[in-house]
């Protein structure tokens, strides 16, 4: 797969994932994630199939009248035979349960899972559309899972870091000041690769998974740009601030002195393994960085520095249209969604800007004070 681009290997390996999570799936699983094919990315497929293969291993697992046979061999029938108080049990299940490891790693061994109101809700949308295309189908007479109301999500604030906290965290990267003789040692080695990717971060606000696609080829020094691979497959060029442009150029450097290991040449950020760098790593070193710059803000990620220079943008800006462009966003609704607290604290100023001359009269030095008759 060496003539092969990154987004094209990411959707392969994927796309193997989908065909081996299949196999112990029921026919109409198989059915419905190739009907989506064309309208959806690997990503979203095979986020489909794992909630699929975990719904009807709770089934098989905690519901006697799918006990008796394997969910492979579930028909049509058993399928339209699920209840409403099977759905009520699945929600709760959710909340906290066991999964089988499957890599290499920790194969054999079992893995908490906790699941909050959001990832919750995204899980049962997924049976919902499943049970949606086999009544539309006419696979099944009605869609029970219509009768199951979603769980209601409240809002949290969304979690970004301050302008002390972002010099902190990239001061870190660059001279590990303040981290332990194991970490530093790996610092000293990546310090210029980590200050360039959380300077594209934070001039940016690209996705974990863009970032990690970038190629040199990627990169136009002279016009401080870059082309990206959004979500979905499209390609757009963003622009950084001269800042970044600089990080990147000194780290260009040191990559050029980089052999890396075939089929990884164009890849832009490597690991120390000389192989492009992969999502899991890019988010460990984010929360490593993070922890030291930003301490009571534990669960910064990649795309809490996304959300950093959103907020950044639009109290520049002011301009929400701008911020969706940049971030990629299909639909403003959805950023306007998650930053719909600066907009409001926008709102609030204007009430600092306009002030209005009233008449002396109308206005008494005490207010609870009776007028004189």
């Amino acid at each position: 797969m060496t003539n092969t681009t990154y987004r094209e290997q990411v959707d392969a390996k994927r796309i193997l994932q989908i065909r081996e999570i299949c196999r112990d799936l029921p026919q109409a699983c198989t059915d419905f994630l190739q009907h989506i094919a064309i309208t959806t990315g690997t990503f979203t497929r095979l986020a489909y199939a794992i909630d699929l293969r975990t719904f009807f291993s709770f089934l098989h697992a905690e519901r006697i009248n799918y006990s008796s046979k394997s969910p492979r061999l579930y028909n049509d029938k058993d399928i339209s035979d699920l209840t409403v108080s099977d759905l009520t049990a699945y929600e709760e299940y959710l909340t906290y349960y066991f999964k089988n490891e499957s890599d290499q790693v920790n194969s054999g061994q079992t893995k908490a899972i906790v699941n909050h109101e959001r990832a919750i809700k995204r899980k049962l949308c997924s049976i919902r559309s499943f049970y949606d295309f086999m009544f539309k189908s006419q696979r099944i007479q009605t869609n029970i899972t219509l009768l199951k109301p979603l769980p209601k999500i409240h809002e949290k604030p969304i979690l970004r870091l301050n302008t002390d906290e972002i010099r902190k965290m990239l001061s870190e990267a660059e001279s590990g000041s303040n981290m332990s003789a194991g970490q530093k040692r790996f610092q000293m080695k990546t310090s210029k690769r980590d200050v360039a990717m959380l300077s594209l971060f934070l001039g940016t606000g690209i996705r974990v998974s863009e970032c990690v696609g970038i190629n040199i080829s990627d990169i136009n020094l002279e016009e401080n740009a870059f082309l990206v691979t959004r979500k979905g497959g499209n390609q757009v060029i963003l622009y950084f601030p001269p800042e970044v442009a600089t990080a990147i150029a000194e780290y260009l450097e040191e990559r050029e002195k980089i052999t890396p290991l075939p089929g990884h040449e164009d890849a832009l950020f490597l690991s120390l393994q000389k192989r492009r760098i992969t999502q899991r790593a890019v988010e460990q070193l984010v929360k490593k960085y993070a922890a030291i710059a930003a301490p009571l803000k534990p669960k910064i990620s990649p795309h809490k520095l996304r959300s950093t220079y959103a907020t950044n943008l639009y109290q520049e800006t002011g301009d929400i249209y701008l911020v969706a462009d940049v971030l990629g966003h299909t639909s403003v609704d959805t950023t306007r969604k998650h930053y719909a607290d600066m907009t409001d604290a926008r709102r609030r100023s204007a009430a600092q800007y306009v002030h209005l001359e009233m008449p002396e009269a109308s206005v008494r030095s005490n207010p609870d004070e009776e007028p004189e008759k």
